[in-house]
């Protein structure tokens, strides 16, 4: 009788091939981003490039001016506004999500199940519906400060929208939840014992979890901020309801271009400068969370 190949070689036979499955697999997602975003992509480029025609639409050409204006000194102003507002609402939805993750995933499996469907709950509100909610949240007439005024905290009513704590409020909002969805898994997978290993070495909570936890969820921090980052920037709707014309980001200009005033190659080129700008900025994001940045220094500098 002769022996499994298994128990003969004391090894498990190698699979080669596999077939054309795994192929026909991979096909529908490359298909599909190719689809959906390559070919958008390169549609949108081209179009930066095209020649707006005042009395109608645009004609197909090769011209720059629409990229010189993109990249003048009103529309960098605006694009290091857009920038500086993702920057700070993706700090502080980190310094939220974060601990918040962390204790949760320390409580009972059954305990984290409400936290979870609330999270969910409030990630299921799209943006329009949060802005203008906010808006009337923060508005002077029936707002917050009402009930401040009727619990005796304030004297008077006052109006905090729009402003520029009210757009970063609201993007704090809708990027909390997607933060804490995406370091759930990881902080979850964490050894729930070294927090109390380090407490008996004799660190502190907050010294423990900074100086244990933290450098072990590092990479899921910096993928999560990079996230974060670029699904804050790409919001229109919250700094068009709750900000001021000063706390107008480029994709509001570029929903004005677009629908407003139908320059669509001068819309098209400012969205190509916005993905370039925040591809760079994410992609330096994640390489510093990984440490590689900090590798890549030069080897003869003194430690």
């Amino acid at each position: 009788m002769r022996l499994p190949l298994l128990q003969r070689n004391g090894r498990q036979p190698s699979r080669r091939g596999g077939g054309p499955w795994p192929h026909v697999l991979l096909a529908w997602p490359t298909l599909a981003l190719t689809v959906l975003f390559l070919v958008p992509l390169g549609i949108v480029t081209a179009l930066g490039f095209f020649r707006r025609i005042p009395a109608g639409f645009f004609e197909v050409g090769f011209v720059l001016d629409n990229y010189a204006r993109a990249l003048d000194a009103f529309h960098l102003e605006r694009l290091w506004v857009s920038v500086t507002l993702a920057l700070a609402a993706t700090l502080i939805t980190l310094l939220l999500a974060v601990p918040f993750t962390f204790l949760l995933t320390r409580r009972p499996r059954r305990s984290q199940v409400p936290y979870l469907v609330l999270v969910l709950a409030s990630l299921s509100l799209s943006e329009v519906i949060v802005g203008f909610a906010w808006s009337l949240l923060l508005s002077r007439t029936s707002g917050i400060s009402n009930l401040l005024v009727m619990a005796g905290l304030m004297e008077a009513p006052v109006a905090w929208s729009p402003g520029l704590w009210a757009v970063i409020l609201a993007f704090v909002f809708v990027a909390l939840p997607l933060a804490i969805l995406s370091l759930y898994p990881t902080f979850s997978r964490l050894d729930q014992e070294l927090p109390e290993a380090a407490g008996t070495m004799g660190a502190a909570p907050l010294v423990g979890f900074v100086t244990v936890v933290l450098p072990l969820v590092r990479r899921a921090v910096a993928a999560t901020a990079a996230l974060v980052f670029i699904f804050v920037l790409g919001a229109y709707v919250i700094p068009q309801t709750l900000g001021r014309p000063a706390h107008w980001t480029i994709p509001v200009h570029i929903t004005d271009q677009a629908i407003m005033k139908n320059h669509l190659p001068l819309a098209a080129s400012l969205a190509v400068v916005l993905l370039v700008v925040s591809s760079l900025i994410a992609v330096a994001i994640v390489l510093l969370g990984s440490g590689r940045l900090a590798r890549a220094e030069p080897a003869g500098r003194a430690p």
